[in-house]
């Protein structure tokens, strides 16, 4: 069965203004503390700088993987089971960003932390990868005006692909931890290397 998808973009904005509200609670919390501590307010902020990053950090994460599912949910005319569940699933690893992030704002950087941030992230691009595809390979869900380009999904099988190696280098090699995320960097010169192969 298929279905008018604005009911299902509208939920999905919703859960991710309350995941990119959930971020900023830690930092509140932080106020409260130190001023309890008797620190000043710039020392709020100096003294926890790490909590001040991770937070603009998976801001920006969440931001963009919100984008990009945005302009996706352009090319779709209908849903279907699948396609729900897909998007449940990369609303889960949204809504569960903030859990590491406070984790690698409050513990020392190390492979864990880094690998356990730098897999949620990776989680949610294969369950967005998995929906441009699931999208691109049925027509009774893209809209025929405007379907899926194919270099927008070699672009999100390309950032996946990145993301993994991130994931391998933060949580396997020894003193990477979330420098692993430059390799982001090559997005755009693998994309148009895949493109260029294709052609």
């Amino acid at each position: 069965m298929t279905r008018n998808p604005d009911r299902l973009v509208l939920f999905t904005d919703a859960v991710v203004a309350i995941a990119v509200t959930l971020l900023i609670l830690p930092l509140v919390e932080v106020v409260t503390d130190s001023k309890a501590e008797g620190l000043t307010a710039v020392e709020v902020i100096t003294e926890h700088k790490p909590q001040v990053y991770t937070f603009l950090l998976s801001f920006v994460v969440i931001a963009r993987f919100w984008l990009t599912h945005h302009q996706m949910f352009e090319h779709v005319r209908a849903y279907n089971t699948w396609l729900i569940q897909l998007n449940l699933g990369w609303l889960l690893t949204v809504v569960v960003l903030p859990f590491p992030t406070e984790i690698i704002g409050t513990y020392e950087s190390d492979r864990f932390t880094a690998g356990f941030y730098v897999g949620t992230i990776l989680a949610l691009s294969i369950f967005q990868t998995a929906l441009t595809l699931l999208i691109h390979h049925h027509p009774e869900l893209e809209r025929p005006d405007n379907p899926v380009t194919e270099r927008g999904l070699i672009g999100s099988l390309a950032t996946t692909g990145l993301f993994v190696v991130a994931f391998i280098l933060a949580a396997f090699v020894p003193g990477v931890n979330f420098y692993a995320l430059f390799v982001l960097f090559l997005t755009p010169l693998v994309v148009r290397l895949i493109v260029r192969i294709r052609r």
